[in-house]
């Protein structure tokens, strides 16, 4: 029994993480309609930022602190993704108001290649690694009820903690701002936003932002975890089947569906995984959601769409 429920906290932190990165594809969904392939490059290219910033910092300015260089190097890489969400809004989206979907797809397949490119060009193409203090060391729980307690990576429950207290945060944004209220409306209508006054490209640049931000703690979390390299940007390809169980439009469902993924990943692979040779954690999330999409296409918490003709 202990086995069994250090194996689900184990999901259940990683899942989490795919929420995390998950959020980002929600967000600029809900705004634009734009389902963003970008973003795992969002989330190297952030990463790639903080971590050059923390190295350059100590030696231009003349200090040694970690945490000072740790907090300017931080908001640093945040102005580097509102610019970069700047960019993308003036320079592609922006020209593309209006265009088919698959046309603004395109569009962020072109940022990806970009980003990685003119990441490897500003920041350069070496393993990198991301130090803001937290703890690595694993502990025991919960020794009183199990034998030999129940062992828990302490660097997870804190990268766990801080996802959590994310997601709380943009929920409340969503839903009680004035900008997440506006950030709702393009969502729901486009023209109708603009005819009540929303500036349609200013709540795109905001809702990029918000996602560079995203991919920027989920850089740095990822990034302490594994260190910054160029393999970063597939996360975003562990999070694709979360943000299609939980639904492209749903932030509770993307943080749902990363729970629901991380949780049956890890319990797979420890216990079908030894039978069927290994590999399950691999490809247990995209059978998951195929089975859920042939019984509810639009995900658990997904909008459904009617059609009146």
């Amino acid at each position: 029994m202990g086995f069994f429920i250090e194996t689900l906290i184990g999901g259940l932190m990683s899942g989490m993480l795919y929420s995390l990165v998950a959020l980002g594809f929600v967000l600029i969904f809900k705004a634009s309609g734009v389902f963003n392939f970008a973003q795992g490059a969002m989330v190297l290219f952030a990463a790639l930022a903080m971590a050059r910033f923390a190295e350059w910092f100590p030696a231009l300015l003349g200090f040694d602190s970690k945490l000072l260089a740790n907090l300017l190097a931080f908001a640093a890489a945040m102005v580097v993704m509102v610019a970069v969400a700047w960019a993308i809004e003036r320079l592609v989206l922006g020209k593309l108001v209006n265009q088919e979907g698959i046309t603004l797809l395109m569009a962020t397949l072109g940022i990806t290649y970009f980003l990685d490119g003119f990441g490897q060009t500003l920041f350069g193409s070496e393993i990198y690694k991301i130090d803001v203090g937290l703890p690595k060391d694993p502990m025991f729980m919960l020794e009183s009820m199990f034998q030999g307690g129940i062992l828990v990576n302490k660097e997870d429950l804190y990268a766990a903690g801080i996802a959590a207290a994310l997601v709380a945060g943009l929920s409340a944004f969503f839903q009680y701002t004035a900008t997440g209220r506006a950030l709702r409306a393009v969502a729901d209508d486009h023209q109708a936003a603009q005819s009540i006054g929303i500036p349609l490209s200013r709540i795109w640049v905001i809702v990029w932002s918000v996602a560079g931000f995203v991919a920027l703690v989920a850089g740095v979390i990822w990034g302490s975890k594994l260190g910054v390299q160029f393999s970063l940007s597939l996360v975003a390809l562990k999070a694709l089947p979360v943000v299609i169980l939980g639904g492209l439009t749903s932030v509770p469902g993307a943080i749902i569906g990363g729970l629901v993924i991380g949780v049956g990943e890890k319990l797979s692979e420890v216990y079908i995984g030894p039978m069927l040779g290994g590999g399950i954690e691999i490809w247990f999330g995209y059978v998951l959601v195929l089975f859920v999409l042939l019984v509810r296409p639009q995900g658990l918490f997904g909008e459904k769409i009617i059609d009146r003709v």
